[in-house]
């Protein structure tokens, strides 16, 4: 388990530390992440749960005190042999740009060095400027562009083809 402290800048010049830990997302923790996506998101996330419980990926959640997940990210051991990829990574709107979102990567990066591999991957959408430059801030560097796709629910509740161009990215650990 890693353990950090985020700090949060409120408007007002308060600042407030909030101890977290990094620790393996559980089954028990999918209601608490209604904040990471729609109920369809989530559904995938469950499922992703049960290949982590067959070593497939690991499936990692920054928790407060409260063992409440503010962050929540998977590592995909089955994509590349040769590394570890990095997936649905996601952080609570409201706590976003209080290093949680490195917190988490510096954890994932951990847990694919000890499967004895050293180089992770992750693929980040075009249009989402600000988690390309956290993780380039982290070392990882373009290598190419794919074009990707995933079952979007709509607020409306119906299920949609989400279309993307993601920049494929690199970092050796």
């Amino acid at each position: 388990m890693l353990t950090a402290m985020i700090t949060a800048h409120e408007p007002a010049d308060t600042t407030v530390v909030i101890p977290v830990n990094v620790r393996d997302l559980l089954p028990r923790d999918i209601p608490a992440c209604t904040w990471s996506g729609s109920a369809t998101h989530l559904r995938q996330v469950e499922r992703e749960l049960v290949r982590a419980a067959a070593g497939e990926v690991d499936y990692l959640a920054v928790c407060t005190p409260a063992d409440l997940p503010v962050a929540i990210g998977g590592i995909d051991y089955q994509v590349s042999e040769d590394a570890g990829t990095l997936w649905q990574l996601a952080v609570l709107p409201a706590l976003q740009s209080c290093g949680l979102g490195t917190l988490l990567t510096r954890a994932a990066e951990q847990r694919i060095r000890s499967r004895g591999l050293r180089r992770a991957e992750l693929a980040v959408e075009e249009d989402n400027p600000r988690a390309r430059a956290l993780y380039t801030r982290l070392g990882y560097a373009a290598y190419g562009r794919k074009p990707d796709a995933w079952d979007e629910e709509g607020p409306d509740g119906v299920i949609r083809r989400h279309e993307t161009m993601c920049v494929l990215m690199g970092k050796d650990l």
